[in-house]
């Protein structure tokens, strides 16, 4: 049996003009993942990542933190497959309603606003650059893709992605609902593993959302957004 850890990217940098890098939280959260898995036993055979920046940074962190370090550790393949949702196009297409350059105090009025914008997408709105439909495809045929590249028994792979794409896998492995979808999305921790396991060239669902490594005295790095 071969596995795959799904590693959504750490903390980026939300609210900032440009949302695509790492926080100084999100940099700790990776290397701490490397140590975690280190720890663990765990050693890389194959590590994808998507193309944004927080992908590639959280990958590096991570290795760095494992003593993987890129050039001595596995070859890092990029894989566009594995991106995030154009959340921009999602976001856009349901304003706010609020005055230019303010934001929701509230949480509860950010979660009703989210989850309209998302239901507008999932449901085949039009406007976006890529439907939910070809999203969902999208992810599936990166997860296929990584489960031939890994090949053999014993292997491990490490997946640098983004929460979006993480939750559509575990939706697409449960066969269930883009509902299901939204809920796991907006509950997916930063930095947090999803483990699959492999077996007869296709992937089978463990564990999700595991953030077990952000407790007792590193529960402070412990973020969702």
């Amino acid at each position: 049996m071969a596995r795959i850890l799904l590693v959504r990217h750490g903390q980026a940098s939300w609210g900032a003009a440009d949302y695509d890098q790492l926080s100084e939280v999100g940099e700790r959260q990776s290397r701490h993942v490397g140590e975690v898995l280190a720890a663990r036993g765990v050693r890389p055979d194959l590590v994808v990542r998507g193309t944004l920046r927080r992908h590639a940074q959280t990958a590096e962190a991570t290795l760095a933190g494992g003593g993987w370090a890129e050039g001595s550790g596995p070859e890092v393949v990029e894989e566009p497959g594995w991106d995030e949702f154009h959340h921009e196009d999602v976001f856009a297409a349901h304003p706010t309603g609020l005055p230019e350059g303010e934001w929701f105090a509230d949480e509860a009025d950010f979660r009703r606003w989210f989850d309209a914008a998302m239901t507008r997408w999932t449901g085949g709105g039009e406007g976006y650059r890529e439907p939910f439909s070809a999203f969902g495809a999208r992810v599936v045929a990166a997860l296929q893709r990584t489960v031939d590249a890994l090949g053999e028994d014993g292997r491990t792979a490490l997946v640098f992605t983004s929460g979006g794409a993480i939750s559509w896998v575990v939706t697409h492995l449960l066969s269930a609902p883009a509902p299901t979808w939204q809920r796991l999305n907006f509950v997916t921790a930063n930095a947090s593993l999803t483990h699959l396991h492999v077996r007869d060239g296709a992937a089978s669902l463990l564990t999700y959302n595991d953030h077990s490594h952000f407790t007792g005295p590193d529960a402070e790095l412990l973020t969702f957004r």
